[in-house]
């Protein structure tokens, strides 16, 4: 039919379905939920704070310094000394790894804030939220 579409039939020659390349999908996803009456689900599910994770770093903390506990959103401001005290939170734990890489979702913009802990220092990376995501760059399989 094109190279966006591929119809699939069974074995008798009836339709079943069809097939689109992730370019026609972007460009027609919202006209087709619409008319088959699927909600948009618009807000993904939040998975719950990866504190397990976070209890684990601090169990194997082998960095010249303590374990540190304050965050900082430079594009917005929000700043905490602890972020594990506040209520309600300033900052989300994201994930947490024993490498030292330990991240969060900032409540004020929902920029992401990643922190590198290398032996000897800290480096503090802010990444912008951005609303929409280009959906044809999702992976496939």
């Amino acid at each position: 039919m094109s190279d966006h579409i591929n119809e699939l039939f069974d074995k008798d020659g009836n339709l079943i379905g069809a097939l689109l390349s992730a370019q026609a999908w972007t460009q027609v996803r919202h006209s087709v939920l619409v008319a088959l009456g699927i909600p948009d689900q618009a807000k993904p599910v939040e998975r719950p704070e990866p504190l397990t994770d976070w209890e684990t770093l601090k169990q194997y903390w082998d960095f010249a310094y303590p374990v540190d506990t304050d965050v900082h959103c430079e594009l917005c401001g929000n700043t905490t000394d602890d972020w594990q005290a506040d209520d309600p939170r300033k900052f989300r734990l994201t994930a947490a790894n024993l490498a030292g890489l330990v991240s969060f979702q900032c409540a004020g913009c929902r920029a992401k804030v990643v922190k590198k802990h290398f032996k000897d220092r800290i480096k503090t990376e802010c990444t912008p939220f951005t609303e929409a995501k280009d959906r044809s760059k999702e992976g496939h399989y």
